[in-house]
């Protein structure tokens, strides 16, 4: 980033963190594409806003650039992400911003993008545009987690949900689970549901709990791809979890793929037959599989099992645990399955990102110390 004065560097901050609070009420309907917010400024006063609201439709600069009119002459432009430079479903934002003749270009991150990756900002500057790039990036990343997980790693970005007791229980020997947590928890994570791609559940979870996997939150613009782990291919076509008329992905054995063509599914159910070993479905081919589908963030709830083969894995990305203030006894059952460790050292270490009351419950948000994060270089395999 180039050498700015204190003042330009304050300016630039108070304006990116606008566009940051814009970006952010895409949140509910921008996916697949990332969250992108735009505030135009001229002499001072903010004439333009804008964010992408839906993917298909115009881009944050567009929005922004449209409510500045002709006071976009002369000004600065500050975007969440690197303006796109190819044709997509929309023209290039690099163009309007240079159509529109603005002077400066304040840029919060480079897209990681093939498609994009520089050539934005490379073409405002062969323009004549001076660019910025840098203010506010770890906020930035943190926005677009599962955007630049997909575009950097090939794969989403994988946040594990876990509901516990303070004594680290999930549920009672008999099995009993529901509910651990207060009604306030349970709406919040409807709302996460509602920001996710996918969610990502077991058959034995289903069974289990008669659960549905469906967002319920009064900001929902679409539900989420439901992703069901059946290897066994023990749910029906008439179950009642694919009685719910939106899409889902039955993950099974493709030994099992013969025995199940018979059967006639709902027409939003699709298959996907993978090779088991050692009575396990390879996980890393299933996100494989998801980021080709252009799914950017997993939102995963599931028992012990399959919780702790995606931590063996290296898999999770953010664990989001709701602690109720309640003990339910050693005999009850635990939160993860992992291997048996003989060393203290052996044990994954995570790194606290908040904790947060929520209603009588505490949500903890942590993430694996030496994997995936959100700062520059850090989103590695």
């Amino acid at each position: 980033m180039a050498q700015l004065n204190e003042p330009t560097l304050q300016a630039d901050a108070h304006y990116m963190q606008q566009a940051l609070e814009l970006a952010a009420r895409g949140a509910f309907s921008a996916a697949p594409n990332p969250l992108v917010g735009c505030v135009i400024e001229h002499r001072g006063r903010v004439v333009g806003r804008g964010w992408h609201e839906r993917s298909g439709e115009p881009h944050a600069e567009v929005h922004a650039l449209r409510e500045a009119a002709a006071q976009a002459v002369g000004a600065t432009a500050y975007v969440t992400l690197e303006p796109c430079s190819h044709h997509g479903r929309t023209p290039p934002c690099a163009d309007a911003l240079i159509k529109a003749q603005v002077t400066r270009v304040v840029v919060a991150m480079q897209d990681p993008n093939p498609l994009v990756a520089g050539q934005g900002i490379a073409r405002l500057r062969d323009a004549g545009i001076e660019v910025v790039v840098g203010v506010l990036e770890d906020a930035a990343r943190r926005l677009n987690r599962g955007f630049i997980s997909r575009m950097e790693r090939q794969r989403p970005w994988l946040r594990l949900k876990m509901a516990m007791t303070l004594d680290g229980r999930t549920a009672l020997a008999n099995g009993q689970s529901q509910w651990i947590t207060g009604s306030e928890a349970r709406h919040d994570v409807h709302r996460y549901r509602a920001q996710a791609g996918a969610i990502l559940t077991s058959a034995r979870t289903v069974m289990m709990d008669q659960a549905q996997m469906t967002a319920r939150h009064p900001e929902v613009q679409h539900q989420p791809l439901r992703v069901v782990l059946d290897r066994q291919a023990q749910l029906p076509p008439n179950a009642n979890f694919y009685a719910i008329d939106s899409p889902v992905l039955r993950v099974i054995d493709a030994a099992q793929d013969a025995s199940t063509n018979e059967h006639q599914w709902p027409a939003h159910v699709s298959t996907l037959a993978l090779p088991a070993s050692a009575g396990r479905l390879p996980l890393r081919s299933l996100f494989d599989k998801l980021a080709e589908l252009h799914i950017n963030d997993v939102w995963t709830e599931c028992g012990a099992e399959l919780a702790g083969a995606l931590v063996a894995a290296e898999l999770v990305d953010e664990f989001v645990i709701y602690m109720a203030p309640k003990l339910f006894g050693s005999d009850s059952r635990g939160l993860l399955q992992l291997p048996l460790f003989e060393r203290v050292e052996q044990a994954p270490e995570l790194v606290y990102e908040s904790v947060t009351p929520v209603g009588t419950d505490l949500r903890i948000i942590a993430r694996p110390l030496h994997s995936g994060g959100v700062s520059r270089g850090e989103l590695t395999s």
